[in-house]
C-alpha cells in the first residue's frame, strides 16, 4: 500500500480515467465501479496525510469523510452519499442483467461526472 498521500492521488485521477476508458468500451457499471474507487483513493490520501497512518481497509466513503472531519460541497457530499451505495452492487452483482440495467450508459456518464468534480474538490485539499 502507498505510503506517499500523493500516490494515492495519482491512482484516483489513474482510476478515473479508467472509468472513462470502461465507459467507452460500454461497460457501463464497471466505469462507476472505477468512479468509486478513485474517489476512495483520493480520500485515502487525504487520510494518510492527515493522520500519517495507512487508512483502514474499507470502502466506505463517508466513513472517511467522518473520520477527517472534512464536509464537502453539499451537491459533492450528496454524490458521494450516493456513490458510496454503489460500491456494493457493483462489486458484487447479483445479476449482470439487473446490474448493466441499473447502470446505463447515461447513468455512468453522469457519475464520472459528478466523481471529476469531486476528485477537483479533494485535490483542493492536497
Amino acid at each position: 500500500m502507498a505510503r506517499d498521500h500523493r500516490e494515492w492521488l495519482k491512482q484516483a485521477e489513474y482510476d478515473l480515467e479508467t472509468a472513462k476508458f470502461m465507459h467507452s468500451g460500454g461497460r457501463f457499471f464497471y466505469a462507476v465501479f472505477m468512479c468509486h474507487l478513485a474517489i476512495e483513493k483520493a480520500l485515502k490520501g487525504l487520510y494518510l496525510k492527515k493522520f500519517q497512518k495507512i487508512p483502514e481497509k474499507t470502502h466506505n466513503l463517508v466513513y472517511f469523510l467522518q473520520k477527517l472531519e472534512i464536509a464537502p460541497p453539499e451537491k459533492t457530499g450528496k454524490f458521494i452519499i450516493k456513490l458510496n451505495s454503489a460500491s456494493v452492487a457493483t462489486r458484487y452483482p447479483e445479476s449482470l442483467a439487473v446490474i448493466s440495467s441499473n447502470y446505463t450508459e447515461a447513468i455512468a456518464t453522469s457519475i464520472i461526472d459528478e466523481s471529476q468534480e469531486a476528485l477537483e474538490w479533494a485535490k483542493r485539499l492536497y
